[in-house]
């Protein structure tokens, strides 16, 4: 069962350091734009291939997010994260438009920035 997580929640766990997975569910040029801090790519459509590789551990604690409320991609990563067995996975159904809104830092890939 996927849970649902609020920005304070994942500002905390990422603040924590090194005890949470978080995964943009979004394609690579827009993760390369901007994402949150420690986030690893895993489009959607590609969790199959890439979840076992990104997230070894299926009882790790996962964030999954996407753009905003209405991108439903995180919903379906986080989803299929749970078909495969993953046992602890929180959706932030608000995503990054809701952190970049509240001020919150992203980071953004070395190709972005040329």
């Amino acid at each position: 069962m996927v849970k649902p997580i609020t920005r304070e929640q994942v500002r905390a766990r990422i603040d924590a350091g090194g005890v949470v997975v978080v995964l943009e569910a979004l394609p690579a040029m827009y993760y390369d734009d901007a994402h949150l801090p420690g986030a690893l790519n895993m489009p959607h459509d590609d969790v199959d291939r890439l979840a076992p590789e990104l997230v070894p551990d299926k009882a790790a604690d996962i964030i999954v997010y996407c753009a905003n409320e209405r991108c439903p991609n995180s919903t379906i990563a986080s989803r299929r994260l749970v078909e495969l067995g993953y046992t602890n996975v929180h959706e932030y159904e608000l995503g990054k438009q809701d952190w970049i809104e509240s001020g919150m830092p992203v980071e953004r890939t070395a190709a972005s920035t040329s």
